[in-house]
């Protein structure tokens, strides 16, 4: 009986020594990613999804598989828009995120076979600030002077333009889109 009392009492101790701040809630924002969204270069304020388009970092994967889709982003679906993780850099540093975007990802996977897709790569600088969140949070990341640029590899681009969202002057949660590509 007088283990139960001790156990109890220690459980009740530990209970209320527990702040509210000692954990960090789901709901908390933490470090952004980057929100890009596809647009119609015919019809700029159109949302126009990209045919089987596949994301990945650049040096995370290469041409990835259903085998191999390790560091892929997304893999062969119709997407209008994308989530990309920025590389976190010392504090007021530039430093440069690459991805590589596949448009019309060819599903064959014999390599004496010419495929069909088009690969642009978009290239994204910024500076990283770290933001105190709290106790249980600890720090975030967030991205300041944004600058996005392209460049395509094989037979031209797929990509048409780039641009950073007037009102973005930094990256600091996911509720809002920061770059829209016409394409």
């Amino acid at each position: 009986m007088k283990k139960l009392k001790f156990i109890l009492l220690s459980l009740l101790l530990v209970m209320i020594s527990c702040e509210r701040d000692d954990i960090c809630a789901e709901t908390t924002t933490t470090t952004p990613r980057l929100m890009v969204e596809f647009y119609d270069v015919n019809e700029p304020e159109d949302v126009k999804p990209v045919t089987r388009l596949t994301a990945y970092g650049e040096g995370l994967a290469n041409n990835p598989t259903n085998d191999n889709t390790e560091g892929t982003l997304i893999y062969n679906t119709n997407e209008t828009s994308l989530e990309l993780p920025l590389l976190i850099g010392n504090e007021g540093e530039i430093t440069t995120s690459r991805f590589i975007l596949e448009k019309d990802t060819d599903l064959r996977l014999d390599d004496d076979v010419d495929t069909e897709s088009n690969i642009d790569i978009i290239e994204i600088s910024y500076e990283t600030e770290f933001v105190y969140v709290s106790r249980a949070c600890g720090y975030k990341s967030v991205f300041k002077n944004l600058q996005v640029s392209f460049e395509a590899s094989g037979d031209g681009a797929w990509i048409s333009g780039l641009e950073v969202v007037d009102t973005v002057e930094i990256v600091e949660n996911e509720n809002t889109i920061h770059v829209r590509i016409l394409h």
